[in-house]
């Protein structure tokens, strides 16, 4: 098994190079080796959103959530995912789920 990090920095590149299928590529085996890397979950949510894939990467933002529950980072991030995914799709069910996970992270921020 590959260490996540040095992983997800590789990933990163191809992201950084707007080189979606090799990040995709390279996410999905991170995730396959690695399934509770959070960091994983959140930038294949990024890759997939730019592919238009925004089901699958709004599955990913929730698995970050999951895995992290008291990261309201991730719940950010999931609202984002979900509001691209609206604006992708026009599917209203994102716009809710987007703001649930922003109410979320900000019940975080306040403890």
């Amino acid at each position: 098994m590959s260490d996540p990090h040095a992983a997800y920095s590789e990933a990163e590149k191809f992201i950084d190079a707007e080189q979606n299928d090799e990040a995709l590529e390279a996410l999905l085996k991170l995730i396959d080796e690695h399934p509770d890397f959070t960091l994983g979950h959140l930038a294949l949510a990024r890759v997939l959103t730019k592919l238009g894939r925004h089901l699958e990467a709004v599955e990913h933002s929730k698995k970050a959530c999951e895995l992290e529950p008291e990261e309201s980072f991730n719940f950010t991030a999931m609202s984002v995912t979900c509001q691209k995914a609206w604006a992708g799709t026009q599917d209203k069910k994102f716009i809710q789920m987007a703001e649930d996970a922003m109410a979320h992270a900000h019940a975080l921020q306040g403890r």
